[in-house]
């Protein structure tokens, strides 16, 4: 029998919904918590609601959540015994693990030496290919010269993945469709790496063709017993990133189901894994699968395979830490109906997902769904960590009515003051391709026409009913709520989704209101004021329509999105362009200087890349908005730059300077 190692008090190294997610499972055990925080994250509710938080830094990750000297020291200053990594940030530092044990500290996960073979995804693959896991064909060679990296892609045949093999999420990930552009996408593959995980080495990979992504969940503990609690479908992401996960796929059957799980088990008991995990494995379509990683951690999905086995993840990961024998046998794990997650990120789809930041002004959570998050009212979403900043799950009986549960509950989401995905994801759900379980990791590519966009009659009347809430929220004297008191036109100029707008606003009748725009009318009768918002009626049909305004912005949410509308009817013309057009380059979001592909001096051509921004832990690239001569750079790398910021100028070509407008 081993050797127990109960603990008391559990420091949780991370933020947001996973560490209150850790933190409500621990009460319940008895443990109590100790909270981290950087700076930035002073007032968050995993702060305010752990019994004790000690600081660890400023607001970059290297300064706190990444920094395991803080970390220990923090668990020492508190008296914690225990540390529990979360998801993301240390969960897969094999360095955290080893920092515990030196201090004498519990860790809440697998050993370092597990952590480390699984977490280098090259000899993760050497040691499943010897536990008789079928794998993905391709190289992981030490060789990592240009040339014979090159060399490997032209054998194994396009189209390639180039992986990074310290890390995941989607960094440091690229697919290459031919052999022309496989040393950019490389290149870009080891910055990002880098960056992400500080190591640069890649491996390379078949690509297969428009599988499924399905994960097995594992449990092990040090009794040598190992479970599987079946699969989750994670194929629905966008840049190799998960967005919408469910439990079981609708691509599995009972067969399948257990060769897959038996499989997964087979893989932790070869290498003597203790603790939960998750095997990841592409799909076929003719049903074979091969292996592609190991998550030596809690999933962000675990709230699935919860919903349908109805047994705490998390628990299970505390009892297994403490030395308890798992009391499960596999037969006794059964799956009971369906469940769907979605992550509702702080992006904007319609801008290539860009992730946003800022506070946020309103949250109202639906209470038909589980919401796993660390939002309120006035809550900051900081530029410096995963955009993800909430997580929503609905159960059914069957796959469809979880469908519908959780779509309904994402259009009645009100968060407001941040861009996010929320009506991208609702539209994924109600998509016919996801309705009747088809998608693949091609699911977003191929249908982003429908999922993204917005025809011409929907955006007309989106602008009138934005036009009408600012009239309505502020006359422009001052006064709230008192556009109906008079009956003269007034022309209201605004800003929706970085387009410039004009209405006239008439008043009609006391409760009526007439918006015109580009000649095209539309009616609006007022019904009143609630706590919530506005009531009106519109071709005879009432919504209620959540609002806040916050000076000239006005947020609102109206067929399941939340939208800003800014009132610029005072305000002075902008100057300038936004995207480079007028020779600078200016930072879309706030964000670190990763690194400047030009110097002063240098010609550049409209279109080639000028510099790489980091924002929630994706790179993103800037360029050039017209040919001519870098004149000024007013950033160095590593800067933390602010949205708007010029950091490039460049002094035009007289041709370029004499184009028309």
């Amino acid at each position: 029998m081993s050797k127990a190692t109960p603990f008391s008090k559990i420091l949780i190294a991370n933020r947001g919904e996973i560490a209150l997610r850790v933190q409500r499972s621990a009460r319940e055990l008895g443990y109590r918590t100790v909270a981290v925080y950087s700076r930035a994250d002073r007032d968050a509710r995993h702060v305010l609601e752990a019994d004790q938080a000690v600081c660890i830094g400023e607001a970059l990750p290297a300064q706190s959540y990444l920094n395991i000297d803080n970390i220990i020291d923090a668990a020492r200053r508190a008296g914690a015994d225990a540390v529990h990594p979360g998801y993301g940030f240390l969960a897969e530092n094999p360095a955290l693990a080893r920092a515990c044990a030196d201090a004498g500290l519990v860790f809440i996960g697998p050993s370092a030496e597990a952590i480390e073979a699984m977490g280098h995804k090259a000899r993760a693959k050497l040691l499943m290919e010897q536990a008789g896991v079928p794998c993905v064909p391709g190289y992981q060679g030490q060789d990592q010269s240009e040339q014979r990296l090159h060399r490997e892609a032209d054998d194994i045949g396009y189209p390639v993945m180039i992986k990074a093999t310290a890390g995941g999420g989607g960094r440091g990930m690229r697919l290459v469709e031919s052999t022309d552009t496989f040393l950019e996408a490389l290149a870009s593959a080891r910055s990002e790496a880098q960056s992400a995980f500080g190591d640069p080495e890649v491996i390379l990979e078949k690509a297969i063709v428009e599988p499924r992504h399905v994960e097995i969940q594992v449990v092990a503990d040090r009794h040598g017993k190992a479970l599987h609690f079946g699969e989750r479908d994670c194929s629905v992401q966008r840049r190799h990133q998960k967005v919408v996960e469910e439990a079981p796929s609708p691509a599995v059957d009972q067969a399948l189901r257990e060769q897959m799980g038996e499989t997964a088990v087979r893989a932790v008991r070869a290498i003597g894994y203790e603790g939960a995990g998750t095997l990841e494995f592409l799909l076929d379509g003719e049903g074979r699968f091969y292996f592609m990683e190991m998550n030596t951690r809690l999933q962000v999905e675990h709230p699935v395979t919860e919903a349908i086995t109805g047994v705490d993840l998390v628990a299970l990961q505390l009892r297994v830490a403490a030395g308890e024998p798992l009391a499960l046998e596999q037969e006794d794990i059964r799956f009971r109906g369906h469940a769907i997650e979605v992550r509702l990120c702080a992006e904007s789809p319609r801008q290539g997902f860009m992730p946003q930041s800022g506070t946020l002004v309103r949250w109202r959570a639906p209470r038909t769904l589980r919401v796993d998050s660390a939002l309120q009212d006035g809550a900051e979403v900081p530029p410096f960590y995963d955009s993800m900043v909430a997580k929503l799950i609905a159960w059914g009986e069957n796959r469809d009515e979880a469908r519908r549960r959780l779509a309904t509950g994402l259009e009645e989401l009100v968060a407001l003051g941040v861009e996010t995905n929320q009506g991208f994801l609702a539209r994924c759900l109600r998509d016919p391709v996801f309705a009747a379980g088809e998608a693949t990791t091609a699911f977003v590519e191929q249908r982003q026409g429908d999922l993204l966009h917005q025809d011409e009659e929907h955006g007309q009347q989106l602008q009138a009913l934005a036009a009408a809430l600012l009239y309505l929220t502020d006359s422009g004297a001052g006064s709230a709520r008192s556009g109906l008191s008079s009956r003269l036109p007034l022309i209201v100029r605004y800003q929706l989704r970085d387009e410039d707008g004009a209405a006239t606003l008439t008043r009609l009748q006391s409760d009526r209101l007439q918006v015109v725009i580009d000649d095209v009318v539309t009616a609006f009768g007022l019904l009143g004021f609630t706590a919530e918002g506005v009531r009106l009626e519109r071709d005879g049909v009432v919504e209620t329509v959540a609002l806040e305004r916050r000076g000239d912005v006005l947020y609102f949410l109206h067929d399941g999105e939340g939208y800003a509308v800014t009132d610029c009817t005072y305000a002075a013309a902008a100057r300038g362009a936004v995207d480079g057009g007028d020779g600078r380059v200016r930072a879309s979001m706030n964000g670190r200087l990763v690194s400047v592909a030009v110097r002063e001096g240098q010609r550049v051509e409209a279109g080639e890349a000028v510099l790489t921004l980091e924002a929630m832990k994706m790179e993103h690239v800037h360029r050039a908005g017209v040919g001519g001569v870098v004149s000024v750079i007013s950033a160095a790398e590593g800067d933390q730059v602010a949205a708007g910021r010029v950091l490039v100028e460049i002094e035009a070509d007289a041709s370029e300077e004499s184009k028309p407008e």
